[in-house]
């Protein structure tokens, strides 16, 4: 029974039961009377029923009165008192509980707060020691993301299931790549902890994979692996090394009883080979050109020089059969001139383009310059923050050419190195004080072979300059009576980047990793029967025009984060503004912040909600309140052609199960109960991390009241009094 149903039980009871008394009494009297003295009873009372009336509810609302301060007193301030404690109970933080009723609940209030302070202590002095005693673990596990991280492969590991356990940044920028989804929001693709590697792969190749290693580990290889190559979505080629990651438990028993090694996941290397393929294509077709070609040619001067043999030829003849060989000698070199031109070009086309910081850019060229004995080279003004993407061997021989130039030819002895920034490109300048040079010696040291010692390439400046996408000029400073060559080149951009530097704020690493997640099967398992830690969930929030999905509200913002294994990964999140070709109402602009001016030009909702099924897709969502979202989002499905078919739990009303007799369920009662942080309240995003705090908050305490998997959950909640609500 509901605490104010039982309240209201309370308060009347004894009203109720003291009429029923005096009705008894009256009915017990009245069988003891004779009837002349019934009759002057009646004739008695007969003017006074109106006053005893009053006096019954007098005395009942005195009663009742008294009854709801001892019901207040002694059964509702315990029951808040025992909610409290349970949030208490699964908190990793003190919280003071105030108490309220009588003077035993204020005394039982202080008693738990001094067991629940006796316990924080118990439980530092024990985090303290398994820290102490796992630092070393922490160590190798910080190597491992360390090297993950570092390393210029992609890098993928999954379990049977195909669900990621691990990946590198890498991957994640190549998979980013070769998604086939619109690029917008910096979570959206096909890689994240605990999603499907078969939204890339073809489930047939990896179980092909997977059989041909375990046929090899029967025959007793020690390292089996499998490759195979395949397109993406997106018309691109890669290449997969696969290696198989054995169970050790599984491994053990297997020595007993079969003695075969047990597979417990795998380990994915990709290489995108489609440049190669298309470069090696080009190369077989201008060989088989070559070949095909001089064929008929090499026949022909066979053939002429075999006839140039007979002594009895005549002068016409002759001269035809010279014609003959003129002809295809010339027609040979053309050819040969041609696959020269067409291997230069694809030299010039082939370059590695990596990250490279500026700063260590400036160094090398100085060392190199310097190793060449031409002049004397020294860094002037460099932006140590910038980072370029580059061929950095080509950009050392330009460098390195052009000062041996102007050392040669100029008599050049010092000149200084300048890296600054102009917005989405840098200046990197060779300066230097000395004899005046014209524009056309300029362009002629441009056009010329690149030669650096005795070294010589077929590339030139401008090459190297059209490589990089740039330009390079020469400059005179009159003032400074200075001269300079400055090249204009790319910088890295953000997501091409390996990582950037953390800041103080945090120590560690983007969370790519969960290896637990080895220990779960979700092939066999109905979605339903699985333990709520076992799933993965997207937790999202929307800001909207309004509060009317039907009346043409639309979305202007969607936010979400996942969580994994019992985890929530911050770093995995989608967050996109939303044009609502609509205006926004002026009276909810100051609350989530979103201004017109702010969403104009903005992908539509037709364009967002793709992404956005795509980044959730294979997970559970999770919403405060999510009726109300997910009635935005079912309006949309036909326009943008996707369907949010996953199951839904919504925290406020796993929040009226577990504590019924709360007097407040939304997301700011429930994160103070909890002591969440409210960061970011009102925005799309700060409101998915607000609730995917409290939902892995809520899974322990369902846990207690018997509701422990997905079904259970879903079902219960669906008793609830907030389930009625409709949008």
């Amino acid at each position: 029974m509901q605490l104010k149903r039982r309240l209201v039980v309370a308060v009347l009871a004894p009203g109720l039961v003291l009429g029923g008394w005096i009705v008894l009494t009256t009915a017990m009297l009245w069988a003891t009377l004779s009837g002349p003295e019934r009759s002057a009873l009646g004739a008695a009372l007969e003017s006074r029923v109106a006053l005893v009336v009053m006096a019954w509810l007098i005395a009942g609302m005195a009663l009742a009165l008294v009854a709801r301060k001892l019901f207040r007193d002694h059964v509702e301030a315990p029951a808040r008192l025992d909610e409290e404690a349970q949030v208490l109970l699964n908190s990793p933080t003190q919280q003071i509980l105030a108490g309220t009723g009588n003077t035993a609940t204020h005394a039982l209030a202080r008693t738990i707060n001094a067991l629940a302070s006796q316990r924080s202590r118990l439980r530092d002095d024990v985090e303290r020691k398994v820290r102490d005693a796992s630092h070393r673990v922490e160590q190798e596990r910080r190597r491992l993301a360390a090297l993950m991280a570092e390393l210029t492969q992609s890098v993928v590991v999954c379990n049977l299931d195909g669900r990621i356990l691990l990946y590198n940044n890498r991957a994640r920028m190549q998979f980013r790549a070769l998604s086939d989804l619109p690029a917008m929001a910096d979570g959206a693709g096909n890689i994240g902890l605990g999603r499907s590697i078969y939204a890339v792969f073809d489930r047939q190749l990896v179980a092909h994979a997977l059989e041909n290693i375990r046929q090899r580990l029967q025959r007793g290889s020690a390292s089996p692996s499998a490759q195979f190559v395949t397109t993406t979505r997106s018309g691109q080629l890669l290449r997969v090394q696969m290696a198989a990651v054995l169970d050790d438990a599984g491994a053990a028993d297997a020595v007993i009883e079969t003695a075969e090694p047990v597979v417990g996941g795998f380990v994915l290397m990709l290489d995108n080979i489609t440049r190669d393929f298309e470069q090696e294509s080009l190369r077989d077709q201008l060989l088989h050109g070559m070949t095909e070609g001089s064929r008929g040619s090499l026949a022909n001067l066979q053939a002429a020089v075999e006839m140039l043999e007979y002594p009895d030829i005549d002068a016409s003849m002759r001269e035809r059969f010279h014609g003959v060989i003129r002809e295809e000698t010339a027609a040979m070199g053309q050819r040969v001139q041609n696959l020269a031109h067409a291997a230069s070009s694809g030299l010039k086309t082939r370059w590695p383009m990596e990250d490279m910081r500026g700063s260590d850019l400036v160094s090398a060229i100085t060392r190199r310059i310097e190793a060449a004995g031409v002049l004397r080279i020294s860094a002037a003004t460099v932006d140590a923050s910038l980072w370029l993407r580059v061929d950095s061997f080509s950009l050392l021989q330009a460098l390195a050419y052009l000062a041996g130039r102007l050392a040669e030819e100029f008599a050049v002895r010092h000149a200084e190195l300048r890296l600054t920034s102009t917005g989405r490109q840098a200046h990197l300048d060779l300066v230097w004080s000395g004899q005046v040079m014209s524009t056309e010696t300029v362009m002629s040291w441009e056009l010329d072979p690149i030669r650096v010692g005795t070294e010589t390439t077929p590339l030139t400046v401008r090459d190297v300059v059209e490589r990089h996408g740039g330009a390079f000029w020469f400059e005179r400073e009159r003032v400074r009576h200075e001269a300079f060559f400055r090249f204009l080149l790319p910088l890295a951009t953000a997501q091409d980047q390996l990582e950037p530097e953390r800041s103080a704020a945090t120590d560690s690493r983007p969370e790519y990793y969960d290896f637990d997640l080895f220990k779960t099967s979700r092939q066999a398992s109905d979605l339903e029967d699985l333990a709520l830690g076992e799933l993965s969930y997207t937790v999202f929030d929307t800001e909207t025009t309004g509060l009317d999905p039907s009346g043409g509200d639309e979305i202007i913002q969607i936010g979400a984060t996942r969580i994994v294994n019992g985890r929530l990964l911050r770093h995995e999140s989608f967050e996109q503004l939303v044009d609502p070709q609509r205006s926004i109402a002026q009276a909810s602009i100051p609350i989530h912040g979103i201004s017109p001016d702010m969403v104009a030009g903005q992908p539509t909702i037709t364009r967002v909600l793709p992404v956005f099924h795509a980044f959730a897709r294979d997970t559970v969502l999770v919403a405060h309140n999510a009726a109300f979202d997910m009635r935005f989002l079912q309006l949309k499905e036909s326009a943008s052609g996707v369907r949010f078919d996953q199951p839904v739990l919504d925290t406020l009303l796993l929040s009226a199960l577990v504590h019924p007799n709360q007097e407040s369920h939304s997301l700011e009662a429930i994160a103070q109960r909890f002591g969440v942080p409210l960061i970011g309240r009102h925005t799309a995003m700060g409101d998915a991390m607000v609730t995917a705090e409290v939902f892995l908050k809520l899974i322990p305490l369902l846990a207690e009241k018997g509701i422990c998997t997905l079904g259970q959950a879903r079902a219960a909640a669906r008793e609830t009094f907030f389930a009625r609500v409709k949008y």
